[in-house]
């Protein structure tokens, strides 16, 4: 008796303990007949949605399906989440050079930033964490974000909507230091950043390539001759400047060199001898294929950046590398040529015999005394696009700033454009620092790559806009919150080596 009761209460036990309906199909691998039989459904409903209403419901339905996974996931997974970003970042303009009907590509790295802001918050939650940003270089980022916001009441402003119009490309993309410093956790995904970087980088470098010895695509070619104001403006001496996958030459050339800087730096650190040599490989495809840009601000950039890692990483190989390295461009520089692409790069380095610099200085003259009057500015947005959107006919609509410097000085005044250089100065003095302390050597040269790299965005700020575009602006963000993680993952192996 007791003994048919007890197999009485297992049975019970083992009924209660099935799995439920939803359980059961996914333990089955969504193999239950069910799940064949919904599958058929949907796709006879996609079906004669798209038949009888055309391509928009099942582009609705793929971006549901696309999208939703891929929400989630950046919320919830943030190196997944950041990856996006900073793949998204790179490629955003192959799509925007197609026919789109308009949709607002823009948008979408919006709503990625939102995403991963959204996951910030939503990780604090379970794993509150400030003391990450006690330091001087986030106090300094936080306060020109502030600045940024605070621009919003501006009384020299002509359009409020020209500064909401470019807050998105200033303190929500800044904002994104925040969010990668506290993210990024491990050393391994550091490495997966710089893999997935020289990756796109060489996708970039080969099609600016493809554009210069075999042509553009079909799209490329509608974009560039669907404005003569552009084929203008990149059509200079018989030669057409290439853009790539990016925006315009000026993006494509500086990350080109920023690429170049990471690579070289990777070169020295520890790592086998054949893969020196691949990086080595890597550096001369992606400089060669930066003379197609033709954008003379970013030629010394990479030879700028290589005295700084002497400077820096002072040893033998570097010294014999650098040495290498000048006598080559010196002998590029002087070398005489007819190819277009070697003669502008020659006369980047003959700036008072160029007329297009020489103007430069003219307009910064002639702005000089309204920026000295304006310790404000006069608004985010006021000049460029935006202006011209907004306040057609004014001054600053008018005036092009040509410099990622001085377009902050006309729009942020002498107290904007001082707080970017502490910024800037903060970062690279916090990036020096933190090279001679850190112990781990592969965390040295990252740390060490990233502070080059900002140095090479500080310099090419002056000549060009620099920081401003995707994806430059993702990189810069990023690179600086590398100088700060690898600096803390360093401490806490170190802690990890003591116990």
């Amino acid at each position: 008796m007791e003994l048919a009761d007890t197999r009485h209460e297992i049975n019970n036990r083992t009924r209660n303990s099935s799995p439920g309906f939803w359980k059961s199909i996914v333990l089955n691998k969504l193999s239950a007949p069910p799940v064949y039989i919904g599958l058929f459904a949907l796709s006879l409903l996609c079906a004669v949605l798209i038949g009888t209403k055309g391509l928009v419901p099942g582009i609705l339905i793929l971006i549901f399906l696309i999208g939703v996974p891929v929400v989630y996931g950046v919320v919830a997974h943030p190196q997944f989440g950041i990856t996006v970003l900073f793949v998204a970042a790179y490629l955003l303009f192959i799509p925007m050079k197609m026919d789109t009907g308009g949709f607002p590509l823009g948008t979408v790295m919006d709503i990625l930033e939102y995403l991963l802001i959204l996951g910030f918050f939503v990780k604090q939650k379970t794993d509150t964490n400030w003391s990450i940003f006690k330091d001087r270089l986030s106090y300094f980022t936080m306060a020109w974000i502030a600045y940024n916001f605070a621009e919003v009441g501006n009384p020299s402003s002509i359009s409020p909507l020209a500064w909401v119009y470019t807050i998105r490309t200033t303190a929500v993309v800044i904002t994104m230091y925040f969010v990668f410093v506290y993210q990024i956790r491990d050393q391994s995904f550091i490495k997966l950043i710089f893999k997935i970087w020289i990756a796109l980088a060489i996708v970039g470098a080969a099609d600016g390539f493809k554009q210069e010895n075999f042509g553009y695509f079909q799209s490329e070619h509608d974009y560039l001759y669907g404005d003569p104001g552009r084929v203008a403006l990149l059509f200079i001496d018989g030669h057409m400047r290439k853009f790539s996958i990016f925006s315009d030459p000026v993006a494509f050339a500086y990350n080109m060199a920023s690429a170049s800087v990471l690579c070289i730096t990777l070169m020295f650190g520890p790592i086998k001898v054949y893969k020196k040599y691949i990086l080595g490989v890597i550096v001369a495809f992606l400089m060669f294929c930066m003379l197609y840009s033709g954008t003379r601000g970013a030629f010394p950039l990479v030879p700028a950046s290589l005295l700084m890692l002497a400077i820096l990483n002072y040893n033998k190989t570097v010294l014999k590398f650098a040495i290498a390295a000048a006598i080559f461009f010196v002998g590029l520089i002087f070398v005489p040529t007819s190819n277009p692409s070697i003669v502008r790069f020659q006369t980047a380095f003959r700036p008072n015999n160029d007329p297009s610099f020489n103007l430069r200085k003219m307009n910064q003259a002639r702005i000089r005394p309204f920026i000295l009057s304006h310790p404000l500015g006069g608004g985010l947005g006021s000049t460029g696009v935006w202006g011209q959107k907004f306040a057609p006919g004014s001054m600053l609509a008018n005036f092009p700033p040509d410099s990622g410097y001085v377009r902050v000085a006309v729009e942020s005044g002498t107290i904007g454009i001082l707080l970017l250089c502490s910024l800037v100065f903060v970062a690279l003095l916090t990036g020096i620092n933190n090279f001679y302390l850190i112990r781990d050597p592969v965390l040295k040269n990252y740390s060490l790559a990233a502070t080059l790299v900002v140095f090479t965005y500080n310099i090419g700020n002056y000549p060009q806009e620099a920081i401003v575009q995707f994806p430059s602006n993702v990189i810069f963000f990023l690179c600086m919150a590398l100088i700060t993680i690898c600096r803390r993952l360093d401490r806490e192996k170190q802690n990890l080596a003591v116990q």
